[in-house]
């Protein structure tokens, strides 16, 4: 027995410094753990901060998208605006245009239409000027006269109308200062009131606008 314990003593003596430089190193195995762990848990919170600072940024930066989104819309919406009052000024302005130009044509021979009233009024006064009782057969000379004043003066009321331009006759209508002017106010028996008694000078109108009002005589009341 003696001997056996000798021999068990042998063989941990050369064991016995390995255990104590275990002994001797394990605190320092535990600093470098304990550190590892440490730096584990420094870059976790790191990375998390780094994920909450990502979850930020976007947030912010979606504010600022939705910022400029509205401004553009904004401003999308006001050129849009004066777009649309651009296109309607110019469809305004084309109108006029049109307008005046439609007018031009329908009212460009307005001056020589009233230069042209004053033949037609020589032309009737020299009709009724010709005694009816002398237009006959046996004065053939005058008949043919008359008979051409006659014929020019129902050719240019022909050439008026084709122009638009028609006679105003208003004997009997009622008076309308757009297209009558009165020379005199007179009571006459049997017509109403404010009715035309007589036409002293035709009137006219071009395509509807009164060129030259009729010259008339106008009842009153007696």
């Amino acid at each position: 027995m003696a001997a056996v314990a000798q021999c068990v003593r042998g063989a941990l003596r050369p064991r016995l410094p390995l255990l104590s430089v275990a002994l001797r190193t394990s605190p320092r195995l535990l600093c470098a753990a304990t550190q590892q762990k440490n730096t584990g848990q420094n870059l976790e919170e790191d990375q998390s901060q780094s994920q909450n600072e990502q979850k930020v940024e976007p947030s912010s930066a979606e504010k600022l998208l939705a910022e400029e989104k509205a401004k553009l819309e904004e401003q999308l919406k006001e050129v849009t605006d004066k777009y649309k009052r651009a296109l309607a000024d110019a469809e305004n302005i084309r109108q006029r245009s049109q307008k005046l130009v439609e007018e031009a044509k329908l009212y460009g021979i307005q001056s020589f239409c009233k230069d042209l009233l004053e033949v037609a009024d020589i032309l009737e006064k020299a009709t009724e000027s010709v005694p009816k009782e002398e237009i006959k057969d046996d004065n053939p000379h005058l008949k043919s006269l008359y008979e051409g004043l006659v014929m020019t003066e129902v050719q240019i009321q022909k050439v008026f109308k084709k122009h638009g331009l028609l006679r105003l006759n208003p004997v009997g209508a009622k008076f309308d200062p757009y297209e009558h002017e009165a020379l005199f106010h007179a009571p006459v028996e049997g017509q109403e009131p404010g009715t035309i008694a007589m036409v002293s000078k035709i009137g006219y109108k071009l395509h509807g606008r009164t060129l030259r009002p009729a010259l008339v005589g106008v009842v009153k009341e007696a």
